[in-house]
């Protein structure tokens, strides 16, 4: 199999881990060609543009795009990029799994727990927003819409049922937000019934917040929309060791971006010490995409080893290694 992809480095930590992330791949024998292109601060730099127009077409030929992370300036005038993609390709659904590893400094063990959080409208679409006059008052309308809600429900229910997942969560606010919220439940429920084999809870996304605090095993899928999702995705990243840890999908129908969900790091940039964990573990959530089950399972294996090991982790993972020498880890162990 020969597929090409969109690679966008990214801006800060961003080209350190990517280059260990192709490293990767390229000891998995997977076969993919890369084409480079560029998103963030540097294509700012370069071109005027946070996301040039052949960045975009490369996405739209190639249809598989794995990106690292990117910087959007402060200020007004600079939309979120990510945001941008997610409208313009469509990627309605924001898969986020995470899944406990001995030695990492998390709290707790056995987590294992996939949030698949609404994508594209919610609180952040940010419709009709303004500001008063005078300046005191601020507002943004949520739109919450019966396809979004549903195709987002169904892709959980689906990968739960593709991934041997005995139960999913639909995540809500429908007691207070009657309208918004009561439309995204009222929808899953339609959507859950058509899956009788998978166990369905409705849980409100306080009381979820507690309870993954709590006792984070009880959970196996979540469904949730944007915002709460995108809450929910970074606690259940706290509960197994952080944004390190914590690799995201964006899934269309045309298009999917396969990403780290931390932050550039501009303040650990250049010095080698990055954990590659969450790229890495992006790209196997993209190998997986592309049928190619077998190597994911093998980068799991041993990114997992290596650091259950303590070998040549980076600082973060209580080791003295080196972003290069974490990796060399990981590919002797594929090899």
């Amino acid at each position: 199999m020969s597929q090409t992809i969109s690679v966008i480095s990214g801006d800060g930590i961003g080209p350190e881990i990517m280059q260990e992330a192709i490293r990767v791949l390229d000891a998995l024998d997977c076969g993919l060609h890369y084409e480079f292109v560029e998103a963030g601060l540097n294509a700012l730099e370069k071109h005027g543009d946070l996301l040039p127009g052949p960045t975009l077409d490369s996405i739209r030929k190639n249809r598989i795009a794995l990106k690292g992370p990117l910087t959007t300036p402060v200020g007004k005038g600079f939309r979120s990029i990510n945001v941008t993609l997610r409208e313009i390709f469509d990627l309605y659904a924001n898969v986020r799994p995470v899944l406990s590893v001995p030695g990492t400094r998390a709290r707790y063990e056995n987590v294992d727990i996939i949030t698949v959080r609404e994508n594209t409208e919610g609180a952040y679409l940010a419709a009709d927003s303004r500001i008063s006059d005078d300046g005191e008052t601020a507002e943004s309308k949520m739109v919450i819409t019966r396809n979004g809600s549903e195709r987002v429900t169904r892709y959980a229910f689906e990968l739960a049922r593709s991934a041997d997942r005995s139960k999913v969560t639909l995540v809500h606010k429908a007691n207070i937000l009657k309208t918004v919220s009561g439309m995204f439940l009222d929808v899953a429920r339609d959507v859950a019934s058509e899956y009788p084999d998978i166990t369905c809870e409705e849980m409100i996304v306080d009381a979820t917040c507690m309870k993954l605090v709590m006792d984070p095993q009880q959970f196996d899928v979540i469904v949730t929309t944007n915002l709460f999702g995108d809450i929910i995705s970074d606690l259940c990243a706290g509960l197994v060791g952080g944004l390190g840890m914590a690799p995201g999908a964006n899934i269309g129908k045309d298009a999917a971006v396969f990403e780290a969900v931390h932050g550039s790091a501009p303040d650990i940039a250049g010095r080698n010490i990055a954990n590659p964990c969450a790229l890495m573990l992006a790209s196997a959530q993209m190998l997986s995409h592309l049928g190619m089950q077998d190597r994911a399972q093998r980068l799991h294996l041993a990114i997992t080893s290596a650091i259950s090991s303590a070998d040549r982790t980076t600082p973060d993972l209580g080791g003295s290694g080196t972003t290069g020498t974490f990796t060399d880890a990981i590919i002797e162990r594929i090899d």
